[in-house]
């Protein structure tokens, strides 16, 4: 018998739910789920259940769903709950998967959006055979899921893997939401790589289109199209955002040898804008037994859809 997961992406705004084949094959999608329309999490949960219940009737799937997925920020894959996550409508700790499992029926499991992005690419991207592999996200922050002998790593505590956290290799104080400063992701998320933009645009005299850009308007995409364009302080931003990320790959590699990092989320849209100048840092400063041996590739997850596959990943047995 044919068997089918849900994928649940469940993010600030929205929230995405997918029936899942085994191939990884999307056969239905619903973002009818306003995240933020439910201020308890009794009524949110059992607006997902009703989603679930629909998608499997009017897919003929009825039986047929082997588990739950979820994808959420600040997610404990141990206790299947979420605690304290900044943004998001409930407060404190939350028990999201046991709540899901109560109503759907169906066993639930819940991680964090880069840990399901890391498994998605193992059972369904370009980590398949790879049983040694990091996956980075490149969001609003920067994120990670580490994979080591072929488990996801989770530390004692089931929140391993916070490597936008660790301090990036460039020290000019930037101000992190943790309460740390110079974090990896004040420099190397879509979010820092603006920051980047906005504090040369200010000490710098280049030409550049960007400059004809409102300040506070200027996103990663725009710095993304004026580099491809031929601007030449766009694509300087490019090399040294890409350069941070090399440096701190090389600590990376250290501690767990992977075959390959791969890049997942918005910023890694940037392609070889952004691969070439992190492998090329990577590799002049890797210790030698490392060097030139571990790819830097892209997400090969359909953009739209990664997230959702991602957390679908976790729902099969």
């Amino acid at each position: 018998m044919e068997s089918y997961v849900i994928g649940i992406d469940l993010g600030g705004t929205n929230t995405v739910i997918g029936l899942v084949d085994v191939k990884g094959h999307i056969l239905a999608k619903d973002d009818s789920v306003k995240t933020q329309a439910y201020r308890e999490i009794e009524e949110y949960t059992d607006a997902v259940a009703q989603v679930i219940a629909r998608l499997a009737k009017e897919n003929g799937c009825e039986g047929k769903i082997e588990g739950v997925g979820i994808g959420a920020p600040m997610a404990n894959y141990y206790t299947g709950e979420i605690v304290n996550a900044a943004n998001l409508p409930w407060k404190g700790i939350v028990p999201l998967g046991w709540l899901i499992e109560k109503k759907t029926g169906l066993p639930t499991k819940v991680t964090n959006d880069a840990n399901a992005a890391a498994i998605g690419e193992m059972k369904y991207g370009v980590a398949q055979g790879m049983k040694d592999f990091i996956v980075i996200t490149l969001g609003t922050g920067v994120g990670s899921g580490i994979v080591a002998n072929g488990q996801l790593i989770y530390g004692h505590d089931g929140f391993a893997g916070e490597l936008g956290h660790v301090t990036a290799p460039v020290l000019e104080g930037r101000a992190c939401g943790c309460g740390r400063a110079d974090c990896l992701e004040t420099y190397a998320s879509a979010t820092g790589i603006v920051r980047t933009a906005k504090i040369w645009l200010g000490t710098r005299t280049d030409e550049s289109v960007l400059r004809n850009i409102e300040c506070d308007k200027l996103t990663s995409k725009m710095l993304f199209d004026a580099a491809v364009a031929g601007d030449k302080l766009a694509n300087e931003i490019f090399e040294f955002t890409g350069a941070v990320l090399g440096d701190a790959f090389c600590n990376f590699i250290a501690f767990s040898a992977p075959e390959a990092i791969i890049l997942f989320g918005g910023l890694a849209n940037a392609g070889e804008l952004l691969l070439e100048p992190i492998r090329k840092r990577m590799n002049e400063n890797v210790v030698f037994l490392w060097k030139d041996k571990v790819k830097v590739l892209k997400s090969s997850l359909p953009g739209a859809d990664a997230a959702v596959l991602g957390a679908s990943a976790l729902g099969w047995k």
